[in-house]
């Protein structure tokens, strides 16, 4: 006779098989711990390269400036007075030619125009030390080259016993103040004599000698090379 009893533990096998395990089946989304704090080590360390980069600059920036800030206040404490220096030189060269118009001869004659131009020349001098004493000295250009920073050339003399450039006569005398010409002397150059190298040409403007655009000179001589005469 057939058996009609079911198994149990055949239909139990029988059935699909249930989600045993959850775990198996539901993907891993957590990140590993160590590669996140290696992500966010590397950003900490790009901020802060960057925020010491732009400390650097600002420093440096700071530092630029305070220099260029002592050097405009020392700049201007020497040379506010170069205007109202430049007006009192007019003075000087006023109780030079009472000096120079005054015959010797006479002044030894005349008891009291010897008084008068000791009293001028006793001024003139006291005039120059205050002016020395604010950074403005006279420039003693006569028998010297002609240097277009500090001189300006009125007229030529030919001489042939002196280099050619040479400072010959001077008609007014110049001024600095510091390291800057505070007036130009005014001068005869002579002429016809031994030549001599070629001086620096000034901008205009009378201080500093003047170059060419780009460091660019005339046929292909570099700006640091002797030029070949």
């Amino acid at each position: 006779m057939p058996n009609d009893k079911t198994d149990p533990r055949g239909a139990h096998e029988d059935q699909p098989a249930s989600a045993e395990s959850p775990k198996a089946e539901t993907p891993n989304n957590n990140a590993d711990p160590g590669a996140q704090l290696g992500v966010d080590l590397e950003a900490l360390l790009a901020e802060n390269a960057d925020m010491r980069d732009r400390l650097l600059r600002t420093m440096a920036d700071m530092e630029n400036l305070r220099r260029r800030t002592e050097r405009e206040k020392a700049d201007t404490a020497r040379y506010a007075i170069s205007k109202f220096a430049r007006d009192v030189l007019t003075v000087g060269d006023n109780l030079k030619r009472t000096i120079e118009h005054v015959p010797a001869e006479a002044a030894a004659q005349d008891p009291a125009l010897k008084s008068f131009l000791d009293g001028v020349e006793i001024t003139e001098r006291e005039l120059l030390n205050v002016l020395e004493r604010h950074g403005v000295t006279r420039i003693e250009p006569l028998g010297q080259r002609f240097d277009p920073n500090c001189h300006q050339a009125m007229y030529e003399v030919q001489n042939p016993d002196v280099p050619e450039g040479t400072v010959v006569d001077v008609m007014q005398a110049g001024y600095t103040i510091g390291d800057r010409c505070l007036r130009p002397a005014l001068v005869a150059v002579g002429k016809g004599g031994a030549k001599v190298g070629k001086q620096p040409q000034t901008d205009g403007d009378g201080f500093g000698p003047r170059r060419p655009a780009n460091d660019d000179v005339p046929g292909g001589r570099k700006p640091d090379e002797p030029e070949v005469i």
